[in-house]
This record gives structure tokens, C-alpha cells and sequence, in this order.
């Protein structure tokens, strides 16, 4: 088995995070590899913002929490938050920003890094607090939030891989 696939069957979603600083180029490589997702028609419809800064790093956990409906963080300690947003108007919008997730969640594990989807961004982003976030960030209303990848350090091993389900493929020879 090559390495590409031995990174995809052994990669899994990290929910437990130490508090340390993740190396900027690790981030920056993460990001990088987001961009090399395929887009429908090359459209390029994603954009991902990076975000480092504690404050609004807590600022989005809190948003997200309220959403969800709790008080914890739903960025399970992570210290690094990219938001995947992608252009409203663009059909395939939520299947090029969710290749650009998958691609930095595959990115981050072939690094040592843990990484997890975090859902809630569409939301997040339609909030006025959210569009506040945005215009800050100088990025128009015309985005919809596809997802959060949470990224950092795992603590701790993630759990061992659930075997798959036996009806996952159908061959039609």
C-alpha cells in the first residue's frame, strides 16, 4: 500500500487538543494543500481563512457553541480555526468547499498534526455577528460558510478506526 492511502485509512478526527502553538508552516502547508482541491469547472469557489489570533479563534467557538447549544468548546481546544467559505452563487459550492476540507484534514494528519470537521459554519456566517466577523476580515456577504477545520496537536491517541460497514461497495460488473 502506498503512503497516499496509508494516510487516508489511518487518518482520523481529533477531538482532544494540547495547547501549544502549531509551526506556522505547518498551517501554511495545510492551507496550500486546500488550495490544490478540485473545484467544479475550476471555478476556485472556496476561500479559507486562517485563523490564528486567540480572540477570534474564541470568538468563532462561541458563536458556534451558542448554535449548537452548549456551553463547551466546539473546537475541542484546538488552537487553529480555518473557515472554509465558498461564493453563494456557485452551484457546486459546498462540494468544492468540502474538498478543500478534505484535502487540509489529509493534509494536517501526513504532517502530525490532528485535524476535525467542525460543522456549523453556514450558520455561523449568516449570523450578523458573523457577517461582522467577515467584513472585518474584508470578505463580501456573497461566501457561504462550508465548514471549520479545526486544527493542532492531538493529546492523546484518537480512537482505533471503526471497521467498515459490509454493504459500503456494490460492484456492478
Amino acid at each position: 500500500m502506498n503512503s497516499i492511502i496509508r494516510n487516508i485509512i489511518s487518518r482520523r478526527s481529533v477531538k482532544k487538543y494540547l495547547p501549544t502553538e502549531v509551526d506556522p508552516g505547518l498551517i501554511a502547508a495545510v492551507v496550500e494543500a486546500g488550495t490544490y482541491a478540485p473545484t467544479g469547472m475550476n471555478s476556485q469557489s472556496p476561500i479559507i481563512i486562517a485563523i490564528t489570533n486567540v480572540a477570534l479563534r474564541n470568538r468563532l467557538s462561541a458563536i458556534n457553541a451558542e448554535i449548537l447549544g452548549t456551553d463547551t468548546d466546539p473546537f475541542y481546544g484546538a488552537p487553529v480555526v480555518l473557515a472554509v467559505l465558498a461564493k453563494a452563487s456557485v452551484r457546486t459550492r459546498v462540494y468544492d468547499g468540502s474538498l478543500v476540507m478534505a484535502n487540509m484534514m489529509l493534509a494536517a494528519h501526513s504532517l502530525g498534526l490532528g485535524a476535525c470537521w467542525i460543522h456549523r459554519a453556514k450558520e455561523t456566517f449568516e449570523r450578523e455577528d458573523g457577517c461582522e466577523i467577515l467584513r472585518q476580515l474584508g470578505v463580501s456577504d456573497a461566501y457561504e460558510g462550508i465548514g471549520f477545520c479545526i486544527l493542532g496537536y492531538a493529546d492523546g491517541e484518537p480512537k482505533p478506526q471503526s471497521p467498515r460497514k459490509s454493504d459500503y461497495v456494490i460492484w456492478a460488473k
